[in-house]
């Protein structure tokens, strides 16, 4: 079996070993999704044991629709309730599960959250409306099961509207299509909620085997309390894993920053996207196996140092006045590796591993991935600077900043810091070095600039913390050109 690689712009990170696509091997509704009652003559409906994608679960609640149809007779209003599906999973409105859009959010993660919830909402309402055209249940059913399709779905304060209302209440309606639709409204919402940490969410595997409950059910003690903490304060990184594990891995008890499971490996989204672009909380599932597991059916990824607070720290010393040169060695970097290994039953490190070279004797720079991806949530972006009003004096001082080779950071043992001042470390404009640097300086005060210039200089003056020692991480730039900025820009800039 072949290694994984996954490509991230230029670069490329190797690891484990390529899995098959497990799921997607469903039928979807069909006579299985449907069984005899305990009550003569009446059936139920459940989600049969099986690997299903998103899609397929929406596939497989169709029935649920078509069977609220048949019982209702020429009283159905399918538009109806294929609209109150779609206020139900909209973050806003009197009918909505989810009332994201009424906070104030000011925090990455439930910033990421919120619009992860409202591109899942409206992707599975398009999805139910397309399945309920196809009638795909009355097809290989026929109206005999569906009109008795009868069980018991206790209420979960979801709210119908209006016409809904008086639809399963009216003379045509009744208890039995009232909890149909009620069964209908609960599963989904716990499926877009499910869906929440993962930003490629419509290719993760979910693995139902013998559950205690009907379809997604299981999920609703974590569900209940994930949204509590959701829509109270902001998120934490270890609260969004701990969610995801209880919907694919709920047997794993150890924490971390991501697990592997069964089918699959979790790992922070930013690992598969540029980080001009990429989520500082959201998931991402990878077809992977990064550990061989043996017998074990999930393993969690501990960082190197659970509380970085306490973790060993060098200092990175005074730097040099003048930019450094010789950096397009680690600029040429094109491929990082991550070697794992277990610590415990069901706890494994993960190493983040560069070569400075083809050759054997090369320098190897290893740093703990889950500290990148800690680096990455806490990093300051410089943003654009302010604009000076016309005819406002400037002071003429020169640029106030220490430079530093990468690898010099990469030799340090712990996490690297300084005391004081502004410290710049050129990547050569590369990612892979990029994320190395972000695993290996202490995560307080570290920005990444994006393209190094005056301005972007300028603006860094104001981002990140007011106290102790600030990193610039910038692209690769020759001397001549970092001289021609530091000329241009005298006067203006004092970091």
């Amino acid at each position: 079996m072949s290694s994984y690689r996954l490509d991230v712009g230029e670069q490329r990170i190797v690891w484990g070993t390529r899995l098959e696509a497990a799921a997607g091997q469903n039928a979807g509704p069909g006579g299985e999704t449907v069984k005899p009652s305990a009550d003569n003559g009446l059936w139920e409906w459940d989600i049969p044991n099986g690997v299903y994608t998103a899609r397929e679960i929406v596939k497989a609640l169709s029935v649920l629709l078509e069977a609220i149809a048949v019982q209702l007779g020429e009283s159905a209003n399918r538009e109806a309730l294929l609209a109150n599906i779609e206020n139900t999973l909209a973050i806003a409105g009197r009918e909505t599960a989810l009332p994201l859009a009424a906070l104030e959010l000011s925090d990455y993660g439930r910033l990421e959250l919120s619009e992860q919830a409202s591109r899942i909402g409206m992707t599975l309402s398009q999805w139910a409306r397309a399945f309920d055209g196809e009638a795909r249940g009355l097809q290989e059913l026929g109206d005999e099961v569906l009109g008795r399709l009868v069980f018991r779905s206790r209420c979960d304060n979801h709210l119908w509207t209006h016409e809904v209302t008086d639809m399963l209440t009216g003379p045509a309606g009744g208890p039995s299509v009232m909890q149909l639709f009620n069964e209908y409204l609960h599963e989904i919402v716990l499926l877009r909620d499910a869906l929440l940490p993962f930003e490629n969410w419509q290719e993760v595997p979910l693995a139902l085997t013998a559950r205690p409950s009907r379809g997604l059910r299981y999920t609703e003690q974590a569900h209940t309390a994930f949204l509590s903490q959701l829509l109270a304060r902001p998120l934490d990184h270890k609260s969004l894993v701990r969610y995801a594990a209880s919907l694919l891995a709920p047997e794993l008890a150890a924490g971390g920053y991501g697990f592997q499971y069964r089918h699959g490996t979790i790992l922070p989204a930013s690992l598969g996207t540029e980080l001009a672009e990429a989520p500082r909380y959201l998931l991402r599932w990878y077809p992977v196996q990064t550990v061989e597991s043996g017998e074990r059916d999930a393993i969690a990824f501990a960082y190197e140092y659970p509380d970085y607070y306490k973790a060993p720290r060098s200092q990175l010393g005074p730097g040099s006045r003048e930019s450094r040169g010789g950096e397009a060695e680690l600029g040429g970097i094109a491929e990082a590796s991550l070697q794992a290994s277990l610590i415990g039953n069901d706890e494994a490190v993960i190493t983040f591993q560069l070569s400075a070279g083809a050759d054997t004797d090369t320098d190897t720079y290893n740093v703990d991935l889950g500290q990148i991806f800690r680096g990455h949530r806490f990093h300051y972006r410089a943003g654009s600077a302010e604009k000076k009003p016309a005819g406002a004096s400037q002071a003429h001082e020169k640029l106030d900043i220490a430079h530093h080779a990468a690898d010099a950071v990469f030799s340090l043992s712990g996490l690297v810091t300084n005391e004081a001042g502004t410290h710049e470390i050129a990547t050569g404009g590369n990612e892979l070095v990029t994320r190395a640097l972000l695993g290996k300086l202490y995560p307080e005060n570290v920005i990444v600039l994006e393209r190094g210039d005056a301005e972007e200089l300028e603006a860094a003056k104001n981002a990140g913390k007011r106290f102790g020692a600030k990193f610039l991480l910038r692209p690769g730039q020759d001397q001549a050109r970092w001289s021609s900025v530091a000329e241009a820009s005298a006067g203006k800039l004092s970091i």
